[in-house]
């Protein structure tokens, strides 16, 4: 199926027929250089009615905090009590996994390491023996040497039959920066790990990161734990993360054109 064959949809059609609304944030709303056309005005007018929304971001770079804080500085007033991170859903994960007091080594900016104590995680340096490798964000090492680095550690745990705990807080590939440029995000440098491991130890299926974030479903149940409405619909500009996580949850969604997915690939069967 092409993108042509699917129908076109006005924000207004939206509001009227959903119970909320849950948005992407990048690709979406804004970019990396401010926001994207309308968005303020999108956002000025839920506000206005106070009609229930939602924003969904995979972006743990940034604590829920400074997020809204960002969104401001590009003109659309988001409360924080209107955004579910990626990161924010560590804290459960860690409860139900046991992994409070484990030591961690984290990848990723300030508000990630906060991401991480808050969970109970005890952060250690890389050069140190660690239990659970978290990628949070891409920037703030150098990718290759840390790659590397990495790599080498987990192959000597593992070799000494230690268990690391993988987890990455932040699934997507890539990152809208502007209209037509765009970058790697954390999911790139855990799949090149994840490559690595399955050459050297290919027997075993465990070693890969447990994801948080779209499109796997913690984020969406906590959107549905504050919305209490399963008639909600998913806006967002990535098929493998927005679209993919609305299907798996069982709700609707919309593709932009403002970010990742182009119009002329083909969509996969799956979705």
């Amino acid at each position: 199926m092409k993108f042509e064959q699917i129908p076109e949809i006005a924000i207004d059609e939206l509001i009227k027929s959903y119970d909320a609304l849950l948005f992407d944030a990048y690709g979406v709303l804004i970019n990396s250089s401010g926001p994207l056309p309308k968005s303020n005005c999108i956002i000025d007018k839920l506000n206005s009615i106070k009609k229930p929304y939602l924003i969904l971001t995979n972006d743990s770079s940034r604590s829920i905090e400074a997020s809204s804080i960002r969104y401001g500085e590009f003109g659309l007033d988001i409360p924080t009590e209107k955004i579910i991170t990626s990161g924010s859903l560590i804290q459960n994960h860690f409860s139900k996994n046991n992994l409070i007091n484990q030591s961690c080594c984290v990848l990723g900016t300030d508000d990630t390491f906060e991401y991480v104590t808050k969970a109970g995680g005890r952060i250690v340096s890389p050069k140190d023996t660690f239990q659970v490798l978290i990628i949070g964000a891409i920037s703030g090492y150098p990718f290759v040497e840390t790659a590397s680095d990495l790599i080498s550690k987990l192959f000597s745990s593992i070799d000494s039959q230690n268990t690391v705990e993988l987890i990455l807080m932040n699934p997507d590939l890539l990152y809208p920066k502007t209209e037509d440029s765009f970058g790697l995000a954390a999911a790139s440098l855990a799949k090149l790990i994840e490559e690595a491991l399955s050459l050297r130890y290919p027997m075993n299926e465990t070693l890969i990161f447990t994801k948080l974030g779209k499109p796997y479903l913690p984020i969406f149940e906590k959107a549905f734990a504050k919305t209490r409405t399963k008639k909600m619909v998913m806006i967002g500009d990535q098929l493998h993360t927005d679209i993919q996580g609305a299907k798996n949850f069982g709700i609707d969604s919309v593709l932009m054109e403002t970010g990742i997915s182009s119009l002329n690939s083909e969509i996969p069967e799956i979705l």
